[in-house]
């Protein structure tokens, strides 16, 4: 039995990671997929001051009051950015590292720096967003129509310092860590290079899905027999 913890990337919450979890825990493992401040359900929290930190901090205070180690931190999008930070926070309580289709930025890199978003967002003081007309342009295209509706009806807006501001600091990439980077080969973001760059600082084994941004959603069964393995 190994124990999984799985963090969303923006505008999504823990409801992404739902058909992996399912299968993770049908097959007798222990799978949590909580939703980050700020986000989805707990987007009426969201306010000034909510980053990459914090959210990775909230980790790091999740893992210790459940009492979880040996754990595999998994993180997708955006989440790659808070597991590594988390990492280095609860370095005692990790087991091994999941990077799917994920931003792995060094301090004071930024994601405008790395990936390809030129759709305009709706940007606030606390929150970032697409519009409802963009995120139903682009949003969720390698889905089935339903599958596609299902999950458009969950996007919420995204804290806006946990999204568009500098990587925080953190020591994480001078430790030696057990990990691995999954990417989805249909997908635009993020690019091949800064995969293949997480991949080779870490030392990590490296695979491929041909399918796009959203595994847990579009090939939850090949997402999962690739996180119980790598």
């Amino acid at each position: 039995m190994t124990t999984f913890v799985m963090i969303h990337g923006a505008y999504q919450g823990g409801w992404i990671w739902k058909p992996v979890v399912t299968r993770l825990r049908a097959a007798g493992h222990v799978a949590y997929a909580p939703t980050l401040d700020g986000c989805a359900e707990r987007r009426h929290q969201v306010r000034p001051g909510i980053t990459v930190a914090t959210h990775a901090q909230e980790i790091a205070d999740f893992l210790f009051s459940e009492d979880l180690r040996d754990i595999v931190l998994v993180g997708t999008s955006s989440g790659g950015m808070v597991i590594l930070k988390a990492a280095e926070l609860a370095r005692d309580r990790i087991a091994r590292l999941s990077f799917v289709d994920a931003l792995a930025l060094l301090p004071g890199e930024r994601v405008d720096a790395i990936t390809n978003r030129a759709t305009p967002r709706e940007v606030s003081d606390v929150t970032t967003a697409y519009s409802r007309a963009d995120a139903e342009k682009r949003m969720f295209k390698e889905l089935d129509p339903a599958l596609r509706a299902w999950a458009l009806e969950r996007i919420t807006p995204h804290p806006v310092a946990a999204l568009e501001g500098p990587m925080v600091s953190t020591t994480f990439w001078d430790q030696k860590w057990a990990a691995s980077v999954i990417r989805c080969t249909q997908a635009e973001n993020p690019p091949e290079s800064h995969q293949s760059r997480t991949a080779e600082k870490l030392a990590a084994s490296y695979h491929e899905l041909e399918t796009g941004h959203h595994p847990m959603l579009s090939a939850p069964d090949e997402l999962t027999k690739l996180v119980l393995r790598s």
